[in-house]
C-alpha cells in the first residue's frame, strides 16, 4: 500500500475541531463514507463499479482505532458489500454498511443483513419505467438500474447526458409521486425511491446508537448533502464534526460545503490511511 500522507488541514474552524476531536478521541470517533464517487471510483455501469484497490485496506487499518466506520449507499446493502470487498476481512469488525440509505444494515461482525419489507411503490414504478422512457425518447442511451428497494435511471451513456437528465427531471418526479416515492437526483442518475430514509437520517441515527464523540463524513454527490446537514446539526448540539467531499468537477455543492476537499477516491484512501498511521 502507499504510504500514508500526512494529514490535511481543514479550511474552517470548525472542521479543524473535528478533526481534533477524532485524533484526540479516536475510540469515541464514527467515521462515515459514501461509496461511490468516494470509496469507488465512478464508471459508466454502475454494475462495474468497485472499491479503489486501496480502500479496504486503508480501512481495515483504521477500523480498529475508531468506534466505527459506516459506509452509507443508496446501493442496496448486499451489493454494496460485493462491490466494496468489505466482507472477510481482518480489521473491519466495527465496519456496517448502511444500504438503501439505512433502509438494510449489514454487520461485518456477524455478516448478516438486516431490513424491513419494501415500499410497495417500487414494484408500480418498476412496472410503468420502461414504457415511460420509450414514450419520452429516451430509451436508448438511458439504463434502469435495479435496486431491490429503489431504481435508479442513469443518463451517462446518453449522447448528452446532462440534456437527458433535464429531460426525465420533471415525468419521472411525477411517476414517483404517484406510487407514493420520491426522486434523488445524482451525478447523471435519478433514482426512484421510498421517502423518509436518506444518508442524514441514517449517519444521525446510527452516530446516536454508538454514542459518538465525533463525526467525519465524506461523499462526492449530492445524495450526500442531508448527511452534510446531519454533521452540520451534530456540530450545532456539540459534537464536533469534518466534512470531507472527494473532489468532483460534476457536483460543486459538496465542495463549496465541505470543510476538507481531496482528490476523489484516492484522496479520501489517502486521508483514511494517513488518519490510520496518525492514530498508531
Amino acid at each position: 500500500m502507499t504510504s500514508p500522507q500526512a494529514l490535511p488541514t481543514p479550511a474552517t474552524n470548525a472542521g479543524q475541531e473535528g478533526l481534533d476531536a477524532l485524533l484526540a478521541h479516536p475510540d469515541k470517533a464514527l467515521i462515515g463514507l459514501d461509496l461511490d464517487g468516494t470509496l469507488a471510483p465512478i464508471v459508466a455501469d454502475p454494475e462495474k463499479a468497485r472499491a479503489h484497490p486501496e480502500a479496504v485496506p486503508a480501512l481495515a487499518a483504521l477500523a480498529p482505532k475508531v468506534a466505527a466506520v459506516a459506509v452509507i449507499t443508496g446501493r442496496p446493502a448486499e451489493v454494496a458489500v460485493r462491490n466494496g470487498g468489505f466482507a472477510d476481512v481482518p480489521g473491519l469488525e466495527h465496519l456496517v454498511v448502511l444500504g438503501h440509505y439505512g433502509a438494510e444494515r449489514w454487520d461485518a461482525r456477524t455478516g448478516e443483513i438486516s431490513a424491513p419489507p419494501p415500499h410497495p411503490g417500487v414494484a408500480g414504478v418498476r412496472t410503468e419505467l420502461p414504457e415511460l422512457l420509450e414514450r419520452l425518447g429516451a430509451s436508448q442511451g438511458t439504463w434502469i438500474e435495479e435496486k431491490g428497494r429503489a431504481l435508479a435511471v442513469h443518463t451517462r451513456r446518453a449522447a448528452d447526458p446532462q440534456a437527458t437528465l433535464e429531460l426525465l427531471r420533471g415525468p419521472l418526479t411525477g411517476l414517483a409521486g404517484r406510487h407514493g416515492l420520491i426522486v434523488e437526483p445524482g451525478r447523471m442518475v435519478l433514482e426512484l425511491r421510498p421517502p423518509g430514509m436518506d444518508k442524514g437520517v441514517a449517519l444521525t441515527e446510527f452516530a446516536r446508537e454508538i454514542g459518538a464523540g465525533s463525526v467525519l463524513y465524506g461523499g462526492d454527490d449530492l445524495g450526500d448533502l442531508p448527511a452534510y446537514s446531519a454533521v452540520d446539526r451534530l456540530r450545532a448540539d456539540g459534537t464536533p464534526g469534518l466534512l470531507v467531499c472527494s473532489g468532483s468537477d460534476e457536483v460543486t455543492e459538496l465542495r463549496e460545503r465541505a470543510d476538507l476537499v481531496v482528490a476523489g477516491p484516492e484522496g479520501v484512501v489517502r486521508l483514511l490511511a494517513a488518519l490510520a498511521d496518525r492514530l498508531g
